[in-house]
C-alpha cells in the first residue's frame, strides 16, 4: 500500500485552499496531518476521497493516479474515510450500521472485518447491538463510525480529527484502538490538531498551516523541535 501527493492544489469554487501538498504514507505506518482548525486537514482528506476536486497535481495509490475519480470508485480500491462529522445512520441499530457496510474490499484477504469482529476491537459496541444510532454518545458515534469503515476491509484508513470533541476516557481508548489496527498491519492516515495525542500513536508527521505544508519529520523529531510547535500547532 502506497499513497502519494504531489503539487496538489484544490480549490472551492474560486478559493484557493490547498497549495502544492506533497505528503507520502507507506504500508503499516500511521502518519498524522498535524495543524490548526482552518489550516487544511479535512480539504487534504476530502481531496484524496475525490470528495474535493484537485485543482492541478497527483495522487497516486498504489501507483495509479486517482485524480478525478469518483469517491465510491475510491472506496473500492481500498480506501477508507472516517469523516470528523461521525456520519451514521440515526435510525439504523449499531448491527444494522455495520451491516450496511460489509463489503469484501482490497483488505479482505488480510483482515476480513465481520461484525464480532469489530465488537472485539469495540467491546462497547457490543453491548449496543441493538441500540439505535441517534441514541449514543459522541464517543460511541465515533466508534461505530470507524467500526463501519473498516466493515469495508480498506487497506488505508483516513482518520479525521477523530479524537475532536470526545471525553478524555474515549480519547484513551480511541488511542489504544488505532495502536491495535496499526499492529493488525492497517495503515493510517490522520488528520489532527491534538498534538499529545498524535504523538502517542504516530510515526511521521505533516504539519500544515494556511494549506501548506510548514514541516515534515518523525513524531520524535516534531516533539522535540518547540520552534515549529510554537508557531504552527499551538493555539
Amino acid at each position: 500500500m502506497h499513497l502519494q501527493l504531489d503539487d496538489v492544489h484544490t480549490h472551492y469554487g474560486s478559493s484557493h485552499i490547498l497549495f502544492g501538498i506533497h505528503l507520502e504514507v507507506t504500508e503499516g505506518r500511521v502518519v498524522c496531518l498535524l495543524g490548526r482548525n482552518g489550516a487544511g486537514k479535512t480539504t487534504t482528506m476530502r481531496t484524496i476521497m475525490g470528495l474535493a476536486r484537485t485543482s492541478r497535481g497527483k495522487i497516486a495509490y498504489n501507483g495509479k493516479n486517482i485524480v478525478g475519480a469518483e469517491p465510491h470508485d475510491i472506496a473500492r480500491m481500498g480506501i477508507g474515510f472516517v469523516p470528523d462529522d461521525r456520519i451514521i445512520f440515526p435510525d439504523l441499530t449499531v448491527r444494522e450500521n455495520l451491516e450496511i457496510a460489509a463489503r469484501k474490499g482490497p483488505g479482505a484477504e488480510k483482515f476480513d472485518w465481520t461484525i464480532d469482529k469489530i465488537y472485539d476491537l469495540f467491546p462497547v459496541l457490543r453491548r449496543l447491538d441493538r441500540h439505535m444510532g441517534a441514541y449514543l454518545s459522541g464517543g460511541e458515534q465515533q466508534m461505530l463510525t470507524v467500526g463501519r469503515t473498516l466493515m469495508g476491509n480498506p487497506l488505508l484508513l483516513l482518520l479525521d480529527e477523530p479524537v475532536e470533541g470526545v471525553a478524555p476516557i474515549v480519547v484513551q481508548e480511541l488511542g489504544e484502538k488505532i495502536r491495535t489496527l496499526k499492529a493488525m498491519g492497517l495503515t493510517i492516515l490522520m488528520a489532527e490538531q491534538n498534538l499529545h495525542f498524535a504523538t502517542q500513536i504516530s510515526d511521521y508527521a505533516y504539519v500544515i498551516e494556511k494549506g501548506l505544508i510548514r514541516y515534515q519529520g518523525t513524531m520524535v523529531d516534531l516533539a522535540e523541535n518547540e520552534q515549529v510547535k510554537q508557531k504552527y500547532l499551538m493555539i
